[in-house]
């Protein structure tokens, strides 16, 4: 069977549909690669928060599977808003990658190690808000574009040190000189950071039962419950906002650790929570987390709309 495959057409994107593919085929498909450019990458030139949010970087992907231009979406889950369009879903989750968030910079060092004042860049209001709060003195730069572009404009000089995944980094095989593990539990990453999604035509069965064999039990656990708290918040790119959660087999029976937070874009208020459950209840601890928060006063710090936290 010939299984074609709608991505956006950046080097990262195409990096991980390749690696979909690679599965693909191993599984006994015969696999095209569809690149496609969308909204989000038209206009790399404003603030995501501005002009849309997140969803941007799927809809026209999106679209073309709907009518079935595409059988597969291949997406970095952290890209894909809370709600799927009617007749999708997440079939298969491959095994995470690295989910961790990473500081670059110029002449080594970590984030101690900056100077006073210095300029760091980033895209996202969760990576702003948690370099606020760790260094006030620090000035967050807007930066957008693909990661060699990113990392040619911190060669450049024009900042002193950039955000970045590390599972981006992993996927296209780049290694920085100075590159600085941030802490998952102080760098809480976004929603789904490190998983790559893929996404089918829910009444397509014959494509389902392929792209299912990609799916790892453990990612999926991880993945429900993440979205789950993003779906209950409400929440996307317009707000501060991160949730991670952890697969812990080291006990008598595997449990589920999540950690999530809100935030101001200042950093100057974070509001923190952590949960824990079993994996057959993943969803429950996302939503259960994001009600935490919201009953700590979640709302009060985010900019959201009160309308959006309604049930």
């Amino acid at each position: 069977m010939t299984i074609r495959i709608g991505t956006r057409g950046s080097v990262l994107a195409l990096a991980q549909a390749r690696v979909v593919a690679g599965a693909l085929e191993a599984a006994g498909a015969t696999v095209e690669i569809l690149a496609m450019r969308t909204e989000g990458d038209r206009r790399l030139g404003a603030r995501l928060a501005d002009v849309g949010g997140k969803g941007l970087f799927v809809r026209e992907i999106e679209e073309a599977l709907i009518d079935r231009r595409v059988d597969v979406a291949v997406h970095s889950l952290k890209d894909l808003p809370a709600e799927l369009p009617d007749g999708l879903m997440l079939a298969a989750f491959p095994t995470r990658d690295d989910p961790a968030d990473v500081l670059v910079t110029r002449e080594g060092g970590g984030l101690d190690g900056l100077r006073a004042g210095a300029t760091v860049g980033t895209s996202s209001l969760r990576r702003r808000a948690l370099l606020l709060a760790a260094r006030s003195d620090l000035v967050v730069e807007p930066l957008r574009g693909n990661v060699d572009t990113r990392l040619g404009k911190l060669a450049a000089g024009e900042c002193d040190a950039i955000v970045l995944a590390a599972a981006g980094l992993r996927r296209l095989g780049l290694a920085p000189a100075h590159v600085h593990a941030l802490s998952v539990e102080t760098f809480v990453p976004a929603v789904g950071q490190g998983i790559i999604a893929v996404e089918v035509r829910a009444g397509d069965a014959a494509v389902r039962r392929v792209v299912e064999r990609l799916d790892d039990a453990d990612t999926r656990a991880c993945a429900s419950a993440e979205r789950s708290y993003l779906r209950r918040l409400g929440a996307s790119c317009n707000t501060p906002m991160a949730a991670h959660a952890i697969l812990d087999r080291t006990g008598e029976r595997p449990s589920l650790r999540m950690m999530a937070l809100v935030a101001s874009e200042d950093g100057r208020r974070i509001l923190r929570a952590d949960a824990a459950g079993a994996p057959a209840d993943a969803a429950d601890v996302g939503r259960g987390l994001a009600e935490l928060l919201l009953e700590r006063g979640a709302e009060a710090i985010t900019a959201l709309d009160p309308s959006r936290w309604s049930r």
